[in-house]
């Protein structure tokens, strides 16, 4: 495993957060799920520490071109497949797991627990010397599938005859994090909200930050700490006082609340799913975790991992620091990153020569330009969130609105206005293949019978450019056919208005830096 010089690393939502001291003892550290949310930012901090780092990825290109890959041992593997976690765990100290189905259906409790195993048992057999997990805060009782599902494969890891810390976490406030997005966007888009009744349930949030905190510890525990611990910020809140909190931060009138007995979770995670960026797969978990109070019980937790030196973060506090970040377009990981990793692979390509027989359906458009390679990309890679499709936003926001309607992402937005990396989600479109200066290959995550991408590429010619547009469409029966065809009236207006003013878009910039 290389020993790279550990980048700096960027404050965690806090600007006065101190810069990491590396450890007297450093591990050799296997991290599972370094392409979500928090894995992603545990890997580089875990380095910054002076641990050895090695992340376990089923595509490693997901990891390409963020700033820490190099500091990093990638490796590819499944946690359903045993032999590549066996082969992952060889040489190492301590194993983060940190990978949660975000599906709404299928028998994920069962792939869950039978991953667990597989990781459980290739521990012990590598000699690991300490699991750590990442569950949730949960009340006694009935509880979700979702909330079942993690407590089920904390208990495998427990059970593993290692070494393990279970933390079961509240409510996770950052910049780009879901339960963030779904609470800013519940309170900025009504200003009268109809709400389900586990608004009035009571929550204990906890800062991103101070997650991270208890994980980076939890590295370096004495054997003898084995067990479940519940994490959580120093409020207690019903969830409508968490909206509110966000309104005052956010410079907005606080809103009328009126809880309504009728809707269910399942039909609040449609609800949610209309009114935010966060699609229904997603927001499902999170009303799970909503529907019961969901605070800690004891804090033991105290006993074994001492507080940040600067203490927890309040809840108010640690909005008005991930508004900022997300103002700033510093937003580190988030949500729409870590959704795509449940996302089947995409065979056959549409940049395949051969489809072995699957009908392809195609929009192609072709455009010449005076500006340079270099300014055509920068607006290809700008594409979609704030900076739109360059064509017809009505049509966009339209099919944008049907695709939310049928629980997809819709205009989901982007995690930064300007730089994109394999596997972010752009709107209702997922980075496939990005080869930085000439192409991307944007999959399709809209609701559609068949399966779609686009392909926007751009090389020199003569003293301009060549912009390159395709839209590929693998229809799936006669559904996927009748759509097709329902919709190609309307590709001349959008894809070759889109063509036209990318082409006019890099123009006007080259004219600017030119001046």
């Amino acid at each position: 495993m290389p020993k790279h010089a550990a980048k700096p690393v960027e404050p965690d939502d806090l600007p006065a957060e101190p810069q990491a001291t590396p450890t007297d003892h450093p591990r050799r550290i296997l991290v599972l799920g370094a392409t979500g949310y928090l894995g992603g930012r545990l890997a580089p901090r875990l380095v910054a520490r002076g641990h050895v780092v090695r992340a376990l990825v089923r595509n490693p290109d997901r990891l390409a071109g963020v700033p820490w890959e190099g500091d990093v041992d990638v490796v590819r593997g499944d946690l359903a497949d045993p032999e590549s976690v066996r082969a992952a765990m060889q040489d190492i100290d301590v194993v983060y797991h940190l990978v949660h189905s975000m599906s709404a259906g299928g028998d994920f409790e069962t792939e869950e627990a039978q991953e667990a195993r597989n990781v459980a048992d290739a521990a012990k057999d590598a000699g690991v010397g300490r699991i750590v997990y990442l569950g949730g805060l949960h009340p006694d009782g009935e509880l979700s599938q979702h909330l079942r599902s993690r407590v089920a494969v904390g208990e495998v890891l427990l059970a593993s005859g290692v070494p393990t810390i279970v933390l079961q976490a509240g409510i996770v406030i950052g910049s780009g994090s879901a339960s963030f997005e779904m609470i800013r966007h519940l309170t900025e888009v009504l200003p009268y909200m109809p709400a389900p009744r586990w608004v009035r349930n009571f929550v204990q949030p906890i800062a991103v930050r101070d997650v991270l905190h208890y994980l980076i510890e939890s590295a370096t525990l004495p054997d003898d700490v084995h067990g479940a611990y519940d994490v959580g910020g120093p409020d207690v809140l019903r969830y409508g006082q968490m909206m509110n909190g966000y309104a005052v931060e956010a410079g907005l009138p606080q809103r009328p609340i009126a809880p309504l007995p009728v809707l269910t979770p399942w039909l609040a995670s449609h609800w949610v799913n209309l009114v935010t960026p966060v699609p229904r797969s997603i927001a499902v978990p999170l009303i799970g975790s909503l529907i019961h109070d969901c605070v800690m019980r004891d804090h033991r937790i105290d006993d074994v991992i001492a507080r940040p030196e600067a203490g927890l973060v309040p809840y108010r506090r640690a909005v008005a620091l991930a508004l900022k970040r997300e103002k700033g377009s510093e937003v580190e990981t988030s949500w729409r990153d870590a959704a795509g990793d449940d996302a089947p692979p995409s065979d056959p390509l549409p940049s395949d020569p051969d489809w072995a027989g699957t009908l392809v359906l195609s929009d192609e458009r072709e455009r010449e330009s005076t500006a340079p390679p270099e300014a055509v990309w920068r607006i290809v890679e700008g594409i979609g969130g704030e900076n739109g499709w360059y064509s017809m936003p009505l049509l966009w926001a339209a099919r944008g609105w049907m695709d939310r309607i049928a629980g997809g992402a819709g205009l989901a937005g982007r995690r930064d206005p300007r730089r994109i990396r394999v596997g972010e989600q752009l709107d209702w479109w997922r980075v496939e293949d990005l080869q930085p200066g000439r192409s991307l290959r944007l999959r399709a995550e809209m609701r559609v019978p068949g399966r779609a991408w686009l392909e926007l590429s751009v090389e020199p010619h003569g003293e301009g450019s060549r912009y390159r547009q395709r839209a590929v469409f693998f229809p799936k029966g006669l559904s996927g056919r009748l759509y097709w065809l329902g919709v190609t009236p309307f590709h001349h207006f959008i894809f070759q208005g889109m063509a036209e003013r990318i082409t006019a878009e890099a123009e006007q910039l080259a004219a600017g830096d030119a001046r």
